[in-house]
């Protein structure tokens, strides 16, 4: 039976691998923060479960090298997955050493933990589309230059090169999986995706009046993350260790996913206005549903991500399974049945006890 530590497990992504580690036969190690309230609602079907006796969650934290050794060595994993990090764009300004600290130091920490140990896993790191920047083509694959706009994406590209130089100088089998925005149910009710498909939803059964947001013309290349994490295994078990590009190929904007969205909840948006007094009408109330707030700009946007995955269909065969389509009405659909649920119940239900699919 292999090992697999994955950090970051109480995430989106942590949570569809686990899952996906577990159906493999993996014995999987989640390593998991301390909070003063829980934040396992993602892994709540698997953690201390008696079903799943191959789950066991750790605590530890990616700031401190010590516990991050005992960890590895106590465990001595077959594979090391750091998923990992502040991940939040936006945030990442407002907390730029502990991002730095987190998403840019602890692969250092966990690569040189391994170099130490003489402990034989392959290693994967989470790499970022954010990366990329302010692009300097388009599409981006694995030789576009890296242009960093914010203190998350220079701490993700400090973190891609430590796995390339551990990798070339101490032989160590550590691979770059660059993937382009990924998003599910279990996607962060602050990231801009479940903050449109959670408003519309909450909009649609009268909980909420209208939904608030920042650069609508931002384009990102969006994808399921239960897809992307298959190809975040394939990566690990490919013969040698690379870097490659995860994406769906195709580019949206913020406006063209608030669109999709608001079809599957029967509301056909009609936008009126310029700039930041620009505003989303539906067309069947009347009523303003969407506005933009400066609140919600970034300090360096980054206007346009789109990436080439031909090397992992190529070299690896990964095939995405979800259009963009698809994905939006999964996510729809279950913020509407969340919703529905809370207009029931005359309030906003906990976090932990959300349906997650």
């Amino acid at each position: 039976m292999k090992k697999a530590l994955i950090t970051g497990v109480t995430g989106q992504d942590g949570s569809y691998l686990s899952e996906l580690l577990l159906k493999k036969g993996y014995q999987v190690y989640g390593l998991q923060r301390r909070t003063s309230w829980p934040n396992t609602y993602r892994i709540d079907h698997i953690y201390d479960n008696p079903k799943f006796p191959n789950f066991i969650t750790v605590y530890g934290d990616l700031s401190e090298s010590s516990n991050i050794n005992r960890i590895i060595t106590k465990i001595k994993p077959d594979e090391v997955y750091n998923l990992g990090a502040q991940s939040h764009v936006g945030i990442s300004f407002d907390v730029p050493e502990y991002t730095a600290n987190v998403t840019g130091l602890a692969p250092l920490r966990i690569l040189d933990a391994l170099r130490d140990l003489k402990i034989h896993c392959r290693y994967y790191q989470a790499s970022s589309s954010e990366m990329f920047g302010k692009v300097l083509e388009i599409p981006q694959n694995e030789t576009t230059p890296f242009n960093p706009q914010s203190p998350y994406a220079m701490s993700k590209i400090f973190a891609y090169y430590t796995t390339k130089i551990y990798r070339n100088s101490y032989h160590i089998f550590a691979s770059n999986g660059i993937l382009f925005n990924h998003e599910s149910p279990r996607r962060g009710i602050n990231f801009v995706t479940r903050k449109i498909t959670q408003g519309l939803a909450r909009i649609k059964t009268g909980i909420l009046e209208n939904l608030r947001l920042g650069n609508l013309d931002a384009k990102r290349d969006w994808g399921y993350a239960k897809d992307y994490v298959e190809a975040i295994w394939e990566i690990i078990q490919y013969k040698k260790a690379d870097d490659f590009v995860i994406a769906t190929g195709e580019s949206h904007s913020v406006r063209e996913f608030v669109e999709a969205a608001s079809g599957f909840l029967d509301m056909k948006i009609a936008w009126k206005g310029k700039g930041i007094n620009e505003q989303g009408i539906d067309r069947k109330t009347g009523k303003i549903i969407v506005k933009v707030d400066p609140l919600y700009f970034r300090k360096a946007e980054v206007e346009c991500l789109l990436g080439n995955p031909t090397k992992a269909k190529k070299i690896l065969g990964w095939k995405l399974k979800t259009s963009f389509t698809q994905l939006v009405e999964i996510m729809v659909k279950a913020d509407y049945d969340q919703a529905k649920r809370e207009a029931r119940e005359g309030k906003e239900i906990e976090v932990h006890q959300r349906l997650i699919i």
